[in-house]
Order: C-alpha cells, then sequence, then structure tokens
C-alpha cells in the first residue's frame, strides 16, 4: 500500500511543485515527515544534504532518496527500498512529462499573449515564497541545536548558515565549494 501513497504524494509534488526542486522541498518536507510520517525532521535533513551533493536536480534526487527510505523505515527489503525510489521518481517526473507535452506547441505560440505574461508574473512571487518556505522549514532544531541545549553547535551553525548566504550571495563562490568548505568546518568545529 505504501508504494500507491508514495506514487500518489509524489505524483501531487510533481504535479503542484512550481519553481523547481527547491520550490518542491518544502512541499516533500510536509508530505512526508509531516503528513505521512515517512521520515523524521532530521532525516530528511540528510536526504536534502545529500541531494545537493550528488549530480542531477535537488526535486529529483530528494524523490528517490525520500522513496528509498520511507519504504525502508516501513520494513520492506532493500530491492523493495529501491522500487519505492523509482516509484517516488518516476511519479515527480510523470507530471512535468505530461504538461511539457501538452503545452509546449500551445505555449510557443501564445507566449506572448497578455494573459500568459499575466500568470507567470503571479508564479514569480509564489516560487519565491516557495523558496522561503523551503529555507525556514529547515531552520529546525535538530540542523541548528538551540542557545540552551547546546551553544557552541548554535553558535557554529549560526555561523556557517551566514557564511555561506555570504560566500555564495555576495562573493560569488561556486555552491559546491561552499558545501565542501561548510563540511570540513563542521568536521573540524563540530567533531566530538
Amino acid at each position: 500500500m505504501i508504494f500507491f501513497w508514495l506514487f500518489v504524494t509524489f505524483f501531487e509534488i510533481g504535479l503542484f511543485g512550481f519553481g523547481g526542486g527547491y520550490g518542491m522541498l518544502s512541499l516533500i518536507q510536509h508530505e512526508t515527515v509531516e503528513h505521512w510520517h515517512w521520515l523524521s525532521s532530521s532525516e530528511f535533513t540528510d536526504i536534502v544534504a545529500i541531494s545537493q551533493m550528488t549530480p542531477g536536480p535537488i526535486g529529483i534526487n530528494s524523490a528517490t532518496y525520500c522513496g528509498y527510505t520511507a519504504v525502508k523505515n516501513a520494513g520492506y527489503s532493500l530491492p523493495m527500498s529501491v522500487l519505492g525510489s523509482a516509484t517516488a521518481t518516476f511519479a515527480l517526473v510523470l507530471p512535468s512529462l505530461i504538461l511539457m507535452i501538452l503545452i509546449s506547441k500551445m505555449f510557443m505560440r501564445y507566449m506572448h499573449t497578455q494573459a500568459v505574461t499575466s500568470v507567470f508574473q503571479g508564479l514569480r512571487p509564489a516560487v519565491v515564497g516557495l523558496l522561503a518556505a523551503a529555507t525556514l522549514l529547515l531552520c529546525t532544531r535538530e540542523n541548528f541545536s538551540t542557545p540552551t541545549e547546546n551553544p557552541w553547535q548554535f553558535f557554529i551553525s549560526c555561523l556557517l548558515f551566514a557564511a555561506a548566504f555570504y560566500g555564495v550571495k555576495v562573493i560569488k563562490i561556486n555552491p559546491i565549494r561552499m558545501i565542501v568548505y561548510c563540511a570540513l568546518a563542521g568536521l573540524i568545529l563540530l567533531y566530538e
């Protein structure tokens, strides 16, 4: 039964996940962690980190890892967990494939009309909102700790967050290099 709900859940995410992979993260997190409880918050955070470091789009990578972990956490074997990965990935990609086939010719014909332009102008702020929601959803106790629980980890986590933002946004450091730098800093400063 989990395979059916994996397919339905990730199909819906693929259908309504405007803004690319980062925009989908808040939807994936809500469905897999909060709604279905297939994953813990810390497992989802690990999946996002792995999805960013592996080649490919983050939304598809996240779906693949979430499908695997959800089925594994449900007590199924390794081959069934791999099938969970394939199910979630296929379901996430399927709406885009169908919609792109259906609208590609119409979009090219009508892309400069006022109605289409207005739709995209309305979608842009929604995409920014989804990205902001994904960021805020990851600002959790599991990722940052708390000032009372572990002040050193909280301070270092906030410092790494600010450094990564500044490095990528202002200095224009390649995000992949920034991930490596933060991983090394975490290893040096937080290894117990």
